[in-house]
């Protein structure tokens, strides 16, 4: 029988998330013990960076996205599982069991397990080269198909379909075609008039676009030969991306207080319900200060930030709440947008700032007279920070004005 590990604190998910809940205990708790696990192999590494340092036309070596090495975990006495998952979760008696039934008692934990790909309901959606990226091993594998495929299907619209698509135009001599139900690209970042031109910055770049078009099933025997739609088109594929979104990982808390349709609930310290259980990254569903309600984001600037404060809140040495304005990058071609505010509803009126042929310009997004977010397409820093400050004096005015 196995001797029980006793730890101060678990971080459950080696990711972004979870190497800055270390980052946040170090700083203020020098020698509490951790234990992180994670279930990939690699070190914990910039998600961020992985499709264009893995994809792109200079592929970067893994270590080189590591967020420290592994002098780094051993310097700070972080006692790093990788490719090791817990199985199993008490939450009242703190006790968690990892892969090999080794047991671990802990005194606070930090639900950090991120999510995965959407798989479509859709037949044909197992077949060999029907790829779902994640993880770095996901696009490891994808790489090294990449130089043997002729046709190319990515399927979605929203900002990991759109940066996939980029960056094999740009890397690879196959036909991309792009398939999405919408009618053009990023439709809740984007005014109708912005995302037609985007899309005209696809075609220009030699990406194929079927817009309107819905996934109905993927053709082949073992390996993907066709991508079939509603409408009947039959795309040829020898390799498809199915970018589709994510779910979040819940299945340790399925059947848990933890667990909710719409994420795990946090307060303004990053805790759960559950003393001692807090939760950042993707899982975490928190009180929205800024925009009202609640809010998940999945996202790795807001784990990275999330995991900071949650350490330092782990720790008891530190009680910092938090707030966050959302905000998310991408790059496409020579294109790099910021997206900072709300998104999640529809706008109903913009204003734009600047000239689309120019490839620099701002799209302000209003809800009625309320400015919820801004599209800053190739602006510097200082245009970014100011966004993030009239969107939140907005939303400050409004709440004035309603109380």
């Amino acid at each position: 029988m196995q001797a029980m590990i006793r730890r101060d604190y678990l971080i459950i998910g080696a990711g972004t998330g979870g190497a800055s809940v270390c980052e946040g205990i170090r700083e203020h708790d020098a020698k509490g013990t951790i234990m992180m696990v994670g279930s990939e192999t690699a070190l914990p590494y910039e998600r961020a960076r992985l499709f264009s340092s893995v994809l792109g036309k200079t592929s970067a070596a893994p270590a080189n996205l590591a967020i420290h090495d592994a002098a780094w975990y051993a310097k700070h006495h972080i006692d790093l599982r990788l490719n090791t998952v817990v199985t199993q979760l008490n939450l009242e008696r703190h006790l968690a069991v990892l892969t090999h039934g080794q047991t671990i008692e802990f005194k606070k934990a930090c639900l950090a397990t991120g999510s995965r790909p959407r798989r479509p309901q859709a037949p044909g959606a197992n077949l060999g080269n029907v790829f779902y990226l994640r993880s770095m091993g996901d696009v490891e594998a994808l790489r090294e198909m990449l130089e043997f495929e002729k046709e190319i299907a990515v399927i979605g619209g929203g900002c990991v379909a759109a940066e996939i698509a980029a960056l094999l135009s740009q890397r690879s001599k196959a036909r991309i075609t792009l398939v999405h139900r919408g009618k053009h690209l990023w439709a809740r970042r984007l005014d109708e008039e912005t995302g037609l031109w985007l899309n005209g910055v696809y075609a220009k770049n030699g990406v194929k676009l079927l817009m309107g078009e819905t996934l109905n099933g993927f053709e082949g025997r073992t390996v993907v030969r066709n991508v079939q739609t509603k409408s009947g088109l039959r795309v040829a594929a020898n390799l498809a991306i199915v970018a589709i979104g994510a779910e979040m990982n819940n299945g340790l808390f399925l059947n848990t207080p933890l667990n909710y349709p719409t994420g795990t609930p946090v307060n303004e310290m990053l805790e759960t319900d559950e003393k001692g259980i807090f939760a950042v990254g993707d899982l975490a569903l928190y009180p929205d200060k800024i925009f009202g309600g609640q809010r998940r984001v999945d996202h790795w600037g807001c784990a990275a930030a999330q995991g900071r404060i949650a350490g330092a809140n782990m720790s008891g040495k530190k009680r910092i709440k938090w707030e966050w304005m959302p905000h998310l990058t991408r790059t496409v071609f020579d294109l790099h947008f910021d997206f900072v505010g709300d998104f999640s509803r529809p706008s109903t009126r913009f204003e734009i700032e600047g000239d689309r042929a120019k490839k620099k310009f701002i799209i302000r997004h209003y809800n009625l007279t309320v400015l919820s977010g801004v599209t800053l397409c190739n602006q510097p820093e200082a245009a970014v920070e100011a966004a993030k400050t009239q969107v939140r004096d907005w939303k400050r005015e409004v709440k004035r004005y309603e109380s």
